[in-house]
């Protein structure tokens, strides 16, 4: 497939620049198992789901990533941390009028100082240190650091953004974007949820700024997908046997959670799915057959990206594609701040002709 046929028009006021005041105040278009499409609020996903599914998150915590400094000759100086290595060490994007070299000193945030060790591609390893300091390097980040908010939020981060752009289950810091779908539960709702009998896990996957790369080639399948950090643990690979041996469904919470999940089931090859821990760069298109994932609650995703990608491969591409015209239509929020879409999958006879 080419990537234009993923382009779609996005009114510029579509785009939410706030979150909701409440997570659960969100919209929820739901992709109908019959083919449909209706018009929901975020708490009906209540009623989507049945005793013995199981509502499968991303625990990941985004850290503000984004930090701000000089270099040493007075030229200012962005950084967005892609990784952290361990506790000295980062990996980041640097934003300057000139890429520093190795053995250069940047100061940031009038606070300590990151040191250019070398460079990999497009990111840059650093040192952190702060003097008379033993602080970590991810100490140092979450003392300094601004929230990193998506480019196509056009405001700076507030103290806001701490608590909303973060679920309110993170836990395992090192993501630079939020697992957005996520941030529509709220304690209330999740108890709601589990009273109902719905069982809850988690997989890792550190959300990269990778994850905001345009497709640049015109065959997607020539496109080369970032690399992120996962880990699927052996109690919610035991959770899913357990659903599945129910006969109940594994319902993915964000994109993010598919491709965890969907990459333990490929390097466990033949064999039942297994726990998995480190990178994936796994690409879902449509015609691929989905192993463990039968249900997708997701936001709405950029025009031409990786994850609409997704979604039309669960659910259809000419399903996906009328979906989002539908969304457009009745003014939807898109993006991190935005509404929710569950995705039922298309019929697999009808997916194939599609």
């Amino acid at each position: 497939m080419r990537r234009q046929d993923f382009y779609f028009d996005l009114p510029e006021e579509l785009i939410a620049q706030q979150p909701t005041e409440e997570r659960t105040q969100s919209r929820l278009l739901v992709m109908e198992a019959d083919g449909g499409v209706s018009d929901q609020h975020f708490p009906d996903l209540l009623s989507y789901l049945n005793e013995n599914d199981c509502l499968i998150f991303n625990d990941t915590k985004v850290i503000p990533a984004r930090l701000f400094g000089q270099k040493s000759t007075g030229g200012q100086v962005e950084l967005l941390i892609e990784r952290v290595l361990d506790n000295e060490r980062v990996l980041s994007h640097v934003r300057s009028s000139r890429a520093p070299k190795a053995g250069a000193v940047l100061h940031i945030a009038d606070a300590f100082e990151a040191e250019v060790l070398g460079r990999e591609g497009a990111l840059f390893e650093l040192k952190l240190s702060q003097k008379e300091s033993d602080l970590s390097a991810l100490e140092l980040i979450e003392a300094h650091g601004h929230m990193p908010l998506p480019p196509y939020i056009e405001r700076e981060d507030e103290l806001e953004d701490k608590e909303r752009y973060q679920t309110v289950y993170s836990a395992k810091p090192g993501a630079v974007a939020a697992p957005t779908a996520g941030l529509h539960f709220d304690e209330a709702l999740l108890e709601r949820i589990r009273a109902k009998g719905v069982s809850t896990g988690f997989v890792t996957l550190h959300v990269g700024a990778g994850t905001f790369k345009p497709v640049q080639v015109d065959d997607i399948a020539e496109h080369v997908m970032h690399s992120e950090v996962i880990e699927v643990l052996p109690e919610t690979v035991a959770l899913i046997e357990e659903t599945k041996r129910k006969g109940g469904r594994v319902i993915a919470v964000g994109t993010t959670s598919v491709r965890c999940l969907e990459s333990a089931a490929r390097f466990s090859g033949d064999g039942p799915l297994q726990p998995y821990q480190g990178e994936t760069d796994i690409f879902i298109t449509p015609g691929y057959e989905f192993q463990v994932v039968d249900v997708l609650l997701t936001n709405f995703h950029l025009p031409e990206s990786t994850l609409i990608m997704l979604v039309s491969a669960l659910a259809g591409y000419k399903r996906t594609m009328q979906a989002y015209a539908h969304a457009v239509a009745q003014g939807y929020r898109f993006f991190s701040y935005g509404d929710a879409m569950l995705v039922h999958p298309a019929q697999k006879t009808a997916a194939k002709a599609e």
